[in-house]
């Protein structure tokens, strides 16, 4: 699931405008923090939603280590897809990061799952067409 996956990681001092124009730049949900090769935060659109823009804070201002959520949940890289999302959902997250040896090394978000789903989709309306045809 993350192979040749792009990381995006970023330092607790960045302001949330910077975390977020980068976020938006790499098309991405989340970014995580990392101090010394380390992960120590993650920081997401739902934080800069309900932490910073609902709270009244100011983006250019305040700091990620202010709004990011410490010490993530995180899975390693052999973890199936399926725990990584269980996971989420038990959590009411969307975003999980991977980590190996405490190093961030990938992302595993909610939208990796539309994948497998969209491919069962298209199987299924294939499978109905042809269904259709022989009818």
């Amino acid at each position: 699931m993350i192979r040749d996956q792009k990381i995006l990681v970023g330092e607790a001092d960045m302001t949330v405008r910077d975390a977020t124009q980068r976020m938006a730049a790499a098309h991405v949900g989340a970014i995580m923090i990392g101090r010394d090769g380390r992960l120590v935060g993650i920081f997401t659109e739902r934080d800069a939603l309900v932490r910073v823009l609902a709270a009244g804070l100011d983006p250019d201002t305040t700091r990620l280590h202010q709004v990011m959520t410490d010490h993530p949940l995180a899975v390693t890289p052999d973890t199936l897809l399926g725990h990584a999302l269980h996971l989420m959902h038990d959590g009411g997250f969307r975003h999980v990061p991977v980590v190996e040896d405490g190093q961030p090394v990938g992302m595993v978000s909610a939208r990796d799952a539309l994948g497998i789903e969209m491919v069962a989709f298209e199987d299924e309306l294939h499978r109905r067409d042809i269904i259709t045809q022989v009818l």
